[in-house]
């Protein structure tokens, strides 16, 4: 697998274009102010009544209409959440578009599903960050950046991979690597790391461990401890260097539990339940729930939402970590 760095790509190829970053919030302020500050002709796509504007003014930028912005510009990249690319993208950007014009995402999802089709003479192209907005700016502010990914799904122009690959330059992503994939791939695996381990995984493991140590009589405040509070320690050498840093990094009592004990909570039947996972993302079936849950006025996900914020192990949280100065900072 090829990597690209800084020397592989050339801003030029986006110099004389103008930019339209649709969205200001993670990812958009990021993309949005590195470009603008690498030299780049940039404009912010908002709602009028968007929260967004003031911030993105005093950031220097030039905001407009999302039809404006799209009607304006060469080079269009999608920034809003998920659900809501295809109403945006059907009533504001669709009739703005000209030929010739680039469409770029920074998630693969609604290409990938179909929500947007894109027509025949538009490149389509994808750069996607592997870390959250805030620290694709800060690195970029401090001089290096966050790995991405690129892809191209449609190259009418035949120069749509150099795009990418200035897009992510000027970004700052080519200072730490950028990988090249495609639509499906990228989607899929982000959307399965997600639901499987990152968001979802690490999360029921999390609550599980605490409602176990509470309900066998053990304090909150230590099943807090044990379960969520020290979680970041772990993390930490895992991204410092993978599960043998980890190993290296705790006691021979921790990594002997560890390795006789995580596999039987982790079994061939939690396995099998991933496989069924990965098997929804792959089908479409899981962004077709989604996306008639948002579309339905999202009852379920507001119930999740208000089951997780009433936890116990939420609120013994909130307590301790007022006692924690220097998260404050």
């Amino acid at each position: 697998m090829k990597v690209y760095y800084d020397s592989d790509a050339n801003l030029d190829f986006l110099k004389d274009k103008k930019i339209a970053v649709l969205g200001f919030g993670s990812q958009g302020h990021a993309h949005a102010l590195n470009l603008k500050e690498s030299g780049m002709n940039v404009c912010v796509g908002l709602r009028k009544n968007s929260p967004s504007v003031e911030k993105a003014k005093a950031g220097g930028l030039e905001v407009k209409s999302v039809a404006e912005a799209v009607k304006s510009s060469n080079v269009i990249m999608i920034l809003l959440p998920d659900q809501n690319q295809k109403k945006v993208y059907d009533e504001e950007i669709a009739p703005n578009l000209k030929s010739g014009d680039t469409l770029a995402f920074g998630h693969g999802f609604n290409i990938h599903y179909k929500q947007i089709v894109p027509p025949a003479d538009v490149n389509v192209m994808m750069i996607a960050p592997k870390g959250p907005g805030h620290l694709v700016r800060r690195t970029f502010q401090e001089g290096s950046g966050v790995p991405c990914l690129i892809a191209v799904y449609q190259d009418p122009s035949g120069n749509t991979k150099d795009l990418a690959l200035a897009w992510a330059k000027g970004i700052g992503g080519t200072r730490a690597g950028v990988i090249e994939t495609n639509f499906k791939n990228e989607t899929e695996t982000d959307l399965f790391g997600e639901q499987a381990v990152l968001c979802g995984g690490s999360a029921q493991l999390i609550k599980a461990g605490f409602e176990t140590l509470v309900e066998a009589g053990y304090p909150p405040e230590l099943a807090y401890f044990e379960c969520m509070h020290e979680m970041k320690l772990i993390v930490d050498l895992y991204y410092e260097g993978g599960l043998s840093r980890m190993n290296y990094s705790v006691s021979d009592t921790a990594e002997y539990g560890g390795m006789t004990r995580g596999p039987r909570i982790i079994t061939n039947e939690t396995k099998k339940e991933m496989k069924k996972i990965l098997d929804e993302i792959q089908s479409g079936k899981f962004a077709n729930e989604w996306l008639n849950e948002y579309n339905s006025g999202s009852p379920n996900f507001n119930k999740l939402r208000e089951e997780n914020k009433n936890h116990t192990i939420e609120i013994v949280g909130s307590k301790l970590r007022s006692m924690m100065s220097w998260l404050k900072k």
